[in-house]
């Protein structure tokens, strides 16, 4: 009964996974649907928007393939950014965290497992989630990359929601379930410890 169970949840997982990542940009479902993402529209206006008051980012997703999108978009466009997720091999990673400081481009795109710690970005004052984790203490260590010891400005935080859709159910999940939050410190993952239940509401209309 365990072992069904457990296979129970490892495709209600899944599939809340799909849910996500369809949130983020329909092409990481189906890339030949020609459906247009509104948060990959809403991100180039809020760049732009940056770009033009002399701001500089960092931008955290979860999802390496909703990474690459959003490069994509972003060499259309000739913006300069850095990039790094936990592939990146050391001697690039502090290269490129290196030329971020120097002020190279305006932009580092990251990973959200490779940036929640040792990474010290003080060069960017906004800070912009494209999803949401399911355990917030995750975004709060990214996010403190920017506020190391050396800023000397205010840090803003955007985390961009698609409206009505799984991702205000996970930050729902962020406010009545906070006391997960420190499960993160102990090796834990919040999305083990939620009942079936729990899982297949983050998912029922």
């Amino acid at each position: 009964l365990d072992t069904q169970a457990g296979k129970r949840k490892i495709h209600i997982l899944a599939e809340i996974t799909r849910l996500r990542r369809a949130c983020c940009n329909p092409a990481l479902i189906d890339p030949s649907a020609g459906v247009p993402s509104s948060k990959l529209e809403t991100f180039l206006g809020l760049v732009s928007e940056l770009i033009r008051n002399r701001h500089r980012a960092l931008v955290f997703s979860q999802f390496v393939g909703h990474l690459a999108l959003i490069r994509t978009a972003l060499d259309e466009r000739g913006i300069a950014y850095e990039y790094l997720d936990g592939s990146t091999p050391s001697a690039d990673r502090e290269r490129r965290v290196a030329a971020f400081q120097a002020g190279t481009s305006d932009l580092f795109l990251i990973s959200l497992r490779a940036g929640g710690t040792g990474l010290n970005l003080t060069a960017a004052d906004y800070v912009v989630h494209l999803d949401p984790w399911w355990n917030p203490a995750v975004e709060d260590q990214a996010s403190d990359r920017a506020h190391r010891i050396g800023q000397e400005r205010p840090v803003t935080i955007y985390r961009l929601i698609m409206e009505g859709s799984i991702e205000e159910r996970i930050l729902a999940l962020h406010r009545d379930k906070r006391d997960l939050a420190s499960e993160l410190l102990e090796g834990g993952e919040v999305a083990a410890r939620l009942t079936e239940d729990e899982l297949i509401d983050l998912i029922r209309v």
